[in-house]
């Protein structure tokens, strides 16, 4: 029994959501075809793959080297499809991204809108991750673009940068600092704090910052996003240092206040990271310059 590209994309989509009908979504198929995809490499091999008997399912050893196996031929197919490509100018296809939170709230979704509507056979396929997943997702060639705050380059990663971002303090709008035309880090000094969690670069740089300062505050509440701790600084549990575009909205309707930080500033770089020596089609290369105008051109 031969089996196609499609097959090997959803049997590793499948594999690497541990989800039949994430699978089937982000291959555009119902679950009951993903679920015929990953029989039909079973029947192709006559062994079992997936162990269904677990929740979430668990590759055998069968499963676990025919995903590594696939991964490779697809990546090597999608590199050969991109130079194809790249001679015709073509711009269709899809571009696999993924995204921090709090860049990809801020403004992804209208990229991707603006890109969707210049070039009409493009697609866009955005998933919003925590930035260790995004660093995995890029490196396993899960997807071609990763959108990350603080990017880190490295012999398998590249990174374009894309901007920086001027951090301020955040309070209620009720709280004392709210009245203040700007505040330095010793304004901070013994304040109930809302922090990133420990493992997050942002967490690492803004605890950096403060300890140049010699500023000690008081962390009541630890959070992995800019959402939520934006929530708990709404209702008065404390204050933070959050970048500033994220906030731009809320501060506009009045249910944060943001404050400039001065001497010294803080900024969040964000930047596109990919594979090292990954060839883009026109259309990945398409979208990437309209991330870079966008930062360009506000």
């Amino acid at each position: 029994m031969l089996m196609n590209i499609e097959t090997l994309r959803i049997f590793c989509d499948v594999v690497q959501h541990q989800s039949f009908s994430r699978g089937a979504v982000m291959n555009g198929v119902s679950q009951s075809a993903a679920t015929q995809s990953v029989h039909r490499v079973e029947e192709h091999f006559n062994v079992q793959l997936v162990d269904r008997s677990k929740r979430p399912f668990v590759l055998t050893s069968e499963g676990q080297a025919c995903y590594e196996g696939f991964r490779e031929v697809l990546e090597l197919y999608d590199s050969v499809e991109a130079r194809v490509r790249s001679l015709r100018m073509d711009i269709s296809g899809l571009v696999r991204v993924a995204s921090i939170y709090s860049v990809g709230l801020h403004d992804m979704r209208r990229c991707m809108q603006d890109f969707m509507r210049l070039y009409p056979k493009a697609k866009v396929r955005l998933e919003f991750q925590r930035p260790n997943k995004v660093y995995d997702a890029v490196n396993n060639a899960e997807v071609d673009l990763g959108i990350i705050s603080y990017p880190l380059a490295s012999p398998d990663i590249e990174v374009i940068p894309l901007r920086s971002e001027r951090m301020v303090l955040v309070c209620s709008p009720k709280h004392p600092l709210a009245k203040e035309a700007s505040v330095t880090a010793e304004h901070l000094q013994g304040q109930d704090f809302i922090a990133f969690d420990r493992d997050l670069s942002i967490r690492k740089e803004v605890d950096r910052y403060l300890r140049q300062q010699s500023v000690n505050i008081r962390i009541v509440m630890e959070f992995d996003n800019i959402e939520t701790i934006k929530q708990a600084v709404e209702i008065g549990a404390g204050v933070s240092i959050l970048p500033e575009p994220p906030i731009r909205e809320a501060c506009g309707n009045g249910s944060l206040a943001a404050v400039d930080l001065v001497s010294p500033e803080l900024h969040r770089p964000i930047g596109i990271i990919h594979r090292q020596r990954k060839v883009f089609t026109p259309t990945a290369a398409k979208f990437v310059e309209l991330l870079q105008d966008v930062q360009t051109n506000g």
